[in-house]
């Protein structure tokens, strides 16, 4: 098929969970990290979950053929069985030796026991992993946690991971599964790639396939974004389909039509739109955003269009164009809101192509940078951007450094103050390191692993999330930000301190100063951010128990002026639940009412911390 057309060695978006076309994200490194932890010396019971196609399944065989030393698996990938029949495929994967005719759940578990005894004594570890885990039955997710009592007075002599989709963690929240949930030392959610993420992985799997890491166009993996949301598995899907359309063409590179012809024959529209919404972006909203706009831009049209036709019939000359701006705020007004929306999302080029078929007039209308302020100028002193009454108006005091020329430069060029941003960028990891020297002075990662599972040790955590400036001067603590800079460059920078109008980023030559408004057009709102943790849980909810609810209480208690329940009820109750939501309320965040990382952070004391600004 199309492998030989474009020189591939095998097909690079397989669906199946192959590790050698493994991209690790950073999200992925850090799944992985937490699989390895759990088969450590002092590993005990890890929780993965991730939606549908984000790479749960292909973490899991990296895990294993990694061949750990001292280390033995076993792997349940049908976890519809009942309670005898999950001990038996245990005992099967392990190769323990048992009576089976006759066997019952009680000689199977003490010939399980025995072998695990004999193992520790070799000097061996035993891990579990468990896929699917959602669909465990609770009578078999009760017996995996008795088979957790199965240990030595140091360790645990069986080491579970459960590996599921988020219906995981609500079966865990179950009151009756509330001893399984408090055994579980590590949990982690594995999200979709980001847009730079999708870049990279679509980069990554035509390499390890031998082929021409420029099989698609920019503005297709834009489109490729789009419709799979960043589920790794919608990805390979459209891809695959997309190299096909592009094979029956004889096209050198696959193209935006191709990518949507490819959504829409493998998903339909009703299947392309609930797959971007489960990669956390809608395809609904996002056209409808599109639509928003269009209509906006073609009501602005009408309007000029017959402002036109009335100044034409009442004066002649150029003075027509100059005298219809006037008229148009009254419908510019509502656009800079969803104008802003391609950058942040980055739509594929096939909308912009829709709102450029407009008539001409609207053009500067739908330009980025906001006109140029109308009332404080006469009205013939504000022409079209292209014509050469600009070099007759009245000399202006110097621009400000931040404000955006009248046409756009391209992407890969930096506004006013390149040479200071441009020094402070870095890459990822080493932006990682900067940010964990911050927290931890002397912070050292080790290369085999992601830093914030270095910084988990010292009881800091990474928290990944999307967002606008008032969110991240809520959380207050320097962050790395991601910046696209356009054709797949996707840099980082440490955001050191935030100003009212002014950002500090910390780079190789030290603090540089820059106006928010220029990192406006290249943030694209994605962050990563540490926080201190101040129990042994990352999220406290109904499942938890014990002393993490006592801190939970006495610190809701300092912050809202007023006790929260019982302070010595070490469980969780509609009290807490109903003081975390307000808490949350009066701090910007989602009042879910469970105490998760964000909320945590916001929690967080100590005047020592970390801050954006001197005064938070």
């Amino acid at each position: 098929m199309y492998t030989s057309y474009f020189h591939l060695k095998e097909f690079p978006f397989s669906i199946a969970p192959d590790p050698a076309f493994l991209y690790m994200s950073p999200r992925h490194q850090e799944a992985l990290g937490h699989l390895l932890y759990g088969t450590g010396q002092y590993g005990g019971f890890v929780q993965l979950t991730g939606e549908v196609g984000t790479g749960k399944t292909t973490i899991i065989r990296t895990l294993l053929a990694q061949k750990l030393d001292n280390v033995d698996a076993a792997m349940i990938h049908n976890p519809r069985q009942s309670e005898q029949e999950f001990v038996q495929s245990i005992c099967d994967e392990l190769a323990v030796p048992y009576v089976r005719e006759g066997a019952t759940l009680k000689t199977l578990v003490d010939a399980l026991n025995k072998f695990l005894l004999a193992q520790h004594e070799k000097g061996r570890r035993t891990v579990l992993i468990i896929d699917e885990a959602q669909q465990l039955a609770p009578e078999v997710l009760e017996q995996v946690r008795l088979l957790t009592n199965l240990e030595t007075s140091k360790e645990k002599l069986l080491r579970i991971m459960l590996v599921g989709q988020p219906e995981l963690s609500e079966l865990l929240a179950r009151n009756d599964l509330r001893q399984l949930a408090q055994r579980i030392t590590a949990r982690y959610h594995l999200t979709p790639l980001n847009a730079g993420e999708t870049a990279e992985y679509i980069a990554h799997r035509l390499q390890v396939a031998g082929g021409a890491s420029k099989l698609f166009t920019p503005a297709a993996i834009k489109a490729i974004y789009k419709h799979s949301g960043g589920v790794p598995r919608l990805i390979n899907v459209l891809c695959d389909r997309a190299l096909l359309g592009a094979y029956s063409q004889s096209a050198p590179q696959v193209t935006v039509p191709m990518v949507n012809g490819a959504a829409a024959e493998v998903f339909g529209v009703a299947a392309a739109t609930a797959a971007s919404q489960a990669g956390g972006r809608s395809l609904a909203a996002s056209a409808l955003r599109w639509l928003e706009v269009a209509l906006a831009v073609g009501a602005v049209a009408v309007a000029l269009g017959l402002a036109l036709k009335f100044w034409q019939h009442r004066e002649a000359g150029p003075a027509t164009v100059a005298t219809a701006q006037p008229g148009t705020p009254a419908f510019v007004g509502p656009l800079p809101q969803p104008a802003a929306a391609p950058v942040a999302l980055a739509p594929p080029p096939a909308a912009p192509e829709k709102i450029a078929a407009a008539p001409p007039v609207p053009e500067p209308v739908a330009a980025r940078p906001p006109p140029p302020p109308a009332p404080k100028a006469p009205p013939t002193a504000v022409p079209a951007p292209a014509t050469t009454t600009t070099a007759a108006a009245p000399p202006a005091p110097a621009p400000v450094p931040v404000t955006p020329p009248p046409a756009p430069a391209p992407a890969s060029k930096l506004v006013p103050n390149s040479a200071a941003l441009s020094e402070a960028t870095a890459p990822l990891n080493e932006q990682m390191l900067r940010l964990g020297r911050i927290w931890l002075p002397g912070f050292k990662a080790n290369r085999a692993e992601p830093p914030c599972r270095g910084l988990h040790r010292s009881r800091l955590e990474c928290l990944r999330g999307s967002g606008e400036w008032s969110e991240l001067a809520a959380m207050n603590a320097p962050a790395i930000l991601t910046l696209s800079m356009g054709k797949n460059d996707v840099r980082y920078v440490l955001l050191r301190a935030l100003g009212k109008d002014s950002a500090t980023l910390l780079g190789p030559k030290g603090p540089q100063q820059i106006a928010t408004k220029q990192l406006d057009s290249l943030w694209t709102g994605e962050y990563l951010v540490v926080w201190k943790r101040e129990t042994d849980e990352l999220t406290i909810g109904p499942e938890t128990r014990g002393e993490p609810i006592l801190w939970l209480r006495q610190r809701l208690a300092q912050r809202l002026g007023a006790p929260v329940g019982n302070i010595d009820n070490l469980l969780w109750d509609l009290e807490l639940k109903t003081a975390v939501q307000h808490f949350q309320t009066a701090n910007g965040i989602r009042p879910d009412g469970i105490a998760g990382a964000r909320t945590l952070m916001a929690l967080a004391s100590g005047s020592n911390l970390p801050r954006l600004r001197k005064n938070g």
